[in-house]
């Protein structure tokens, strides 16, 4: 019998030099952090920042083992890695944030993430990267945000994950059929890779915190509403009740809003549940 072994993968080569060095101006004791495994990069962040440490970070982790979403939900890593990249790029931002208003945050992130990716990319309010195309509406990548007190300060923790190579969509016991389907980040850029993503991304990002911690949400409304998937669709949102109505954008606070039956009504992301009940027409 032969006995064929297959080559070991590379370490994966991180440009953490080079974005710590254009994001450290920004954010003064700002460091990278690359782990091989973690059960989450949030969860980790905010076991550090509760015993205390509050610098700024950005922690990646080329695995994560109990990766969490909105809602309670698992975010799920469905891809193994083939390549000197990864299948899906997951990482932390953490720092101490004091904004003239939380409303809106994770809009801005996701604004920022999209327009530094793709134009193509669509916002699926309040914290998902959709691509919405004649394949349908499919969830590129998410968006989880939590804060806590360290101090006399509140530290955030932003955390994210973008599918970079197209995922597996067959369910199995370990992996349920996924709520929305799946999108990768290579069916718009062939070639890139989840180190690649980062650097692009992560220094935008960044400054589009420190201004939306200076002036709020209300700059990015436009910007939100002009990537927004939801915007003329029927939607049913659950959560205090159920309510269906036509979406509107979202306002100078980051609330969606709805054309309903009784007049528009405002609508925030606490422990809500926001589902499109018609399609994108496509010419």
């Amino acid at each position: 019998m032969t006995v064929v072994k297959k080559a070991a993968l590379a370490p994966i080569k991180w440009p953490a030099e080079a974005i710590w060095e254009s994001v450290a101006p920004i954010l003064p004791n700002f460091t990278v952090e690359v782990l091989p495994e973690i059960d989450s990069t949030n969860t980790e962040l905010m076991r550090r920042a509760k015993a205390g440490q509050s610098e700024p970070i950005l922690l990646i982790a080329e695995k994560q083992t109990a990766g969490r979403g909105r809602l309670g939900r698992e975010w799920h890593d469905l891809g193994a890695r083939t390549t000197d990249s990864l299948p899906a790029l997951t990482f932390s931002l953490g720092l101490p944030l004091s904004p003239v208003d939380w409303s809106g945050l994770s809009l801005v992130v996701g604004v920022s993430i999209a327009q530094s990716l793709h134009p193509s990319i669509g916002l699926k309010w309040p914290n998902d990267l959709w691509l919405s195309d004649a394949q349908g509406d499919r969830k590129l990548a998410g968006i989880l945000i939590e804060t806590c007190v360290v101090g006399d300060q509140r530290y955030v923790v932003i955390g994210v994950g973008i599918n970079i190579t197209q995922p597996s969509q067959q369910p199995t016991a370990q992996q349920p059929a996924l709520r929305t389907p799946a999108a990768c980040l290579q069916e718009l850029l062939p070639t890139i890779t989840a180190q690649a993503a980062l650097q692009q991304l992560i220094r935008p990002l960044v400054q589009d915190i420190v201004l939306f911690a200076e002036h709020g949400f209300a700059p990015y409304q436009t910007r939100f509403n002009a990537l927004d998937v939801l915007t003329a669709r029927k939607l049913s949102v659950d959560g205090n009740g159920h309510t269906e109505g036509l979406g509107l954008g979202v306002n100078h606070k980051g609330e969606l809003m709805l054309e309903t039956t009784q007049g528009p009504i405002a609508v925030n992301s606490s422990e809500v549940s926001v589902k499109p009940l018609s399609v994108i027409r496509f010419k």
